[in-house]
Formats: structure tokens, sequence, C-alpha cells
């Protein structure tokens, strides 16, 4: 067997980009939806004495050859490393043999990112303008760089518990700082809950008619970002009916009704929006395969940049 091969972070870094990833990622929602993926809800066990956790996230797509796990640690707490580490191990799905390990601290910030950017896509109103952030670190940036690549926001507003990282990031990318998550998230086009926080932290009074929500923490049975009332009243999308059924405390404490996989959407059996009117929420858990077929993606780019 040949030695087994070793992708970076520095590596993923130099070739992976939005505008390559986000088709990508449509993709694997799409084949999810389409019931061409084997694939578990991801294996948690909690690390109690670090308050940390670890996954693992094993998926199949045979129409693409792709077999490969992710194992994935989430350690809230962490503040001088990353709070997420995973790396993605590949496999030759003809055989079983291992053939490459991912680094998988980048594809986990993108393609998180890119999947909010293909559900905004299909479920927000045309020409969003104002985009609000709610959280302050590594998904915040992300998720402004992938919405970017689709649209030119006149404004974006963040906020976030740490005012100094807030201010840091309103400066990175010529935003605003708010003092309350109320300011920012008020006439918001999209908005984006990426925070560590364990209970409800956007309320429903201040989200406007026609708004489209990304749900991207409270990542827990137990967790909380969004008000639950807040979660009656939208059209809720989710990437996966079953995860979002056992792992979203956002869906299973507010019992809200799931309208839709957003690879139902894709796939045209499923319309989306009703009206102009309407409260979008898509409710963010991460997929295997949308891991599987990031690292395929970076796999393939650097093999064209080796024979090129």
């Amino acid at each position: 067997m040949e030695q087994m091969k070793f992708i970076s972070a520095s590596q993923v870094k130099n070739v992976l980009t939005f505008e390559l990833l986000i088709p990508q990622m449509e993709k694997a929602l799409a084949k999810f939806s389409d019931k061409k993926v084997v694939q578990p809800v991801r294996s948690v066990i909690p690390v109690k004495e670090y308050g940390g956790f670890f996954g693992l996230m094993p998926s199949l797509c045979s129409e693409d050859n792709v077999l490969a796990t992710k194992l994935v640690s989430f350690y809230p707490n962490n503040k001088d490393v990353p709070t997420h580490n995973a790396v993605i191990a590949m496999f030759n799905a003809s055989n079983g043999v291992p053939e490459v390990i991912v680094d998988g601290e980048v594809i986990t910030a993108m393609r998180t990112a890119a999947v909010s950017a293909v559900a905004t896509k299909f479920l927000s109103n045309k020409n969003p303008k104002v985009l609000a952030l709610l959280g302050s670190g590594v998904q915040a940036r992300s998720h402004y760089q992938a919405l970017s690549t689709l649209y030119k926001f006149e404004e974006i507003r963040i906020w976030g518990r740490t005012k100094t990282n807030v201010e840091l990031l309103a400066s990175e990318l010529n935003g605003i700082a708010c003092q309350t998550a109320e300011d920012a998230v008020k006439e918001a086009d999209v908005i984006v809950t990426v925070t560590s926080s364990t209970i409800p932290i956007l309320k429903k009074e201040w989200v406007k008619p026609g708004a489209h929500i990304n749900a991207v923490g409270a990542c827990r049975p137990d967790w909380q970002e969004i008000d639950p009332e807040l979660m009656r009243l939208v059209s809720l999308f989710v990437d996966s009916r079953d995860a979002a059924l056992t792992e979203s405390g956002d869906v299973i404490l507010s019992k809200a009704d799931i309208e839709a996989e957003v690879g139902e959407v894709i796939l045209g059996k499923n319309g989306g929006r009703k009206t102009a009117t309407d409260v979008t929420l898509f409710k963010s858990l991460g997929l295997a395969i949308e891991d599987a077929l990031s690292a395929k993606l970076v796999c393939d780019l650097l093999s064209s940049s080796y024979s090129s």
C-alpha cells in the first residue's frame, strides 16, 4: 500500500474558494435529499471534564466514488486554539483502502458558510441589502465571505458578546459594531447566528417580514439560539430532517414544524419561500457528505495543480 497522503490546512486554503465550494455544497445537499448518500446521524461523545464534544461523521456517495469520515472535536471554551478541530479521512470506495487525510479546520469553516450561502440563494428574497451577523468569530468571517460571493450588501451589522472582537470584525468588514442583537437585526434582510450561546439570542419581534435567517450555532439538543416563538413562526428548512430532530435544540425544544430539507428545494420537490413577507429560517447542523465532497474538491484541485 502506498504511503497515505496528508493535506494541510495551508494547502486547503491555497486552492479552495467559495466560488468553487458553493456549487459543490449545492450538489451535496441535493444528493443527500435525493437519497444518493449513505450516512448516519453523527455519533457524539461528551468530554465532560473539558466541556468538549467529539464526533464521528462517515458518509458514502457511490455516484462520486467517495467514501470518507470526518473526525471532529468541538471545545466551545477554547481561547487560544480553535473551538473546532477536525480531520477528514478519505478511503478508496472500490476497495476500502485509506488514501488521504485532509486537515478539516479550513474545510469546516468554509463548507458551513458555503451551505448557508446555498440556503440563502434558494430561500431569501432577491437582492438582499442588509446583512446581520450575530457572532464575531471564525464562522462570522466565513459567512460574510461566502455570502458576499453571491450578494453585494450595502450594510453589514455585527453583534457579539465580546466588544473588542465585534469592533475588530466591524473594522475588517467595514461594518457597524452594534451594541445589542436587536440593533443588529432590525431591518436586516439576511441574519446569521453563529454564537456559542446555549439560550436564545434572536427574538421574534426584532425580525422584519421577508427576512431570511441562517441559524448555525446551538448544535446540541439542549442548546438554543433562536426564540421558540420565532421558530414556530418561520418557514423552517434544514439540511437533514433526521439530524434536526436528533441534534437541534432550536427545533426539538420549540416543536417547530419542518417545511423541507434545502436539498428538496434545490431538486424542485419543495417550492421554498411562499411569499415575499414570509420569514424563512435554515437550521444548519452540517452533513458528513458536505465534508466529504469538500475534501474531494480539494484533492481534485491539488491534483490538477500538480499535473499542470
